[in-house]
């Protein structure tokens, strides 16, 4: 279950506050980006703090939730947010 949290659901969760919160697609989408890599970063490290390869590890699954992230955001930009 911590797995489909880290990896799926906070991305989503981060795509949408930084959407809501910035109301702007450039700025929320790198806020995204962004806030997701630290959480991600984070959590890896907080789950298991002993292992000496948790960077490698939250490098190497980075792109998943990045892109969850910025996706979200942008769908989000797109379906509540457009302006003409």
């Amino acid at each position: 279950m911590e797995p489909l949290i880290v990896l799926v659901l906070m991305p989503v969760a981060v795509g949408c506050a930084c959407e809501l919160l910035l109301r702007d697609a450039r700025r929320a989408s790198l806020a995204a980006g962004v806030a997701t890599l630290l959480l991600l970063a984070a959590s890896v490290q907080w789950h298991d703090a002993t292992a000496g390869w948790h960077w490698v590890a939250a490098a190497l699954v980075s792109p998943l939730p990045i892109a969850l992230a910025v996706g979200t955001a942008l769908f989000l930009y797109d379906r509540f947010g457009a302006r003409y």
